[in-house]
């Protein structure tokens, strides 16, 4: 009966986690969010009978949050926990549509909004490690997966020439940099630690763009098209998070997947 931390289940990425992982009865799902109330509600109108799903009120960049998050986990699993999964994060607008060097003309916003993207993105998810850490060492299954983005490739930025979205990326790398020292450190106590980007996920991100913002992503979407032919666009959170689960289900430590960062392929083919 295997146990699941995933924060961010409010929506996109993580309610669709929340909600596949969940139809298996024998799954003890635990959702972290800022809003309880509204995710409970949420949950009890689509998902009534899964009596399976906890919410628990978080802001993940709050450390004594996430502790007391930690604690009740704990109380609720009995101390162990067998995945954590890292979904909740910040997808910046202001670098959503303009290079690195158009941003640079606002070095103050440039400034906070990098800060804010590394301290949710980033340092958030390493408080969030260590706090439940004691609890995937008591764990029968023993992974920490970061949902993390192909925009963190260094080879893919090089080779398509992906200008946006600078300062999202630089939070992801980092991410990446801080799984890779986690797996580090804990692959010798069996404990799986991986980052995996489900590809591009249809989550109203750019909704509200205006046709003038568009424009900032026409040459990164064309850069896709020439590396993926066959990439028809975002595909829905429901597509995305069966690849995600597929992924992270086959990955293991014996098998080298230890730090690794891959696509919802199991490989580095972003798209």
């Amino acid at each position: 009966m295997p146990s699941y931390v995933i924060t961010g289940v409010s929506r996109g990425i993580g309610w669709e986690l929340l909600r596949q992982l969940s139809r298996d009865s024998s799954n003890t799902i635990i959702g972290i969010v800022r809003n309880k109330s509204a995710t409970q509600a949420k949950a009890k109108e689509e998902l009534p009978e899964r009596t399976n799903i906890h919410i628990v009120q978080a802001d993940i960049t709050h450390y004594t949050a996430l502790k007391a998050a930690a604690a009740e986990t704990a109380t609720i699993t009995g101390g162990g926990l067998d995945y954590l999964i890292a979904n909740a994060g910040l997808v910046s607008t202001f670098d959503a549509y303009d290079p690195i060097g158009i941003l640079g003309q606002q070095p103050e916003a440039l400034e906070e909004n990098l800060i804010k993207c590394f301290k949710i993105n980033t340092v958030s998810n390493i408080h969030l490690f260590n706090l439940f850490m004691p609890l995937i060492m008591k764990g029968e299954v023993k992974k920490v997966i970061a949902i993390s983005s192909g925009h963190a490739s260094l080879d893919a930025i090089s080779n398509l020439r992906i200008e946006v979205a600078s300062l999202y990326t630089i939070s992801k790398a980092g991410l990446n940099a801080a799984v890779a020292k986690f797996s580090a450190q804990y692959a010798k106590d069996g404990v799986l630690f991986m980052s995996i980007c489900p590809g591009m996920v249809d989550t109203g991100h750019f909704a509200n763009a205006t046709e003038e913002q568009l424009k900032g992503l026409a040459g990164m979407l064309g850069a896709f098209a020439r590396y993926a032919p066959n990439f028809k666009g975002p595909s829905p959170p429901e597509t995305a998070v069966q690849d995600l689960v597929s992924v992270m289900e086959k990955a293991s430590v014996k098998g080298g997947d230890g730090g690794s960062f891959v696509s919802h392929y199991g490989n580095q083919q972003w798209l």
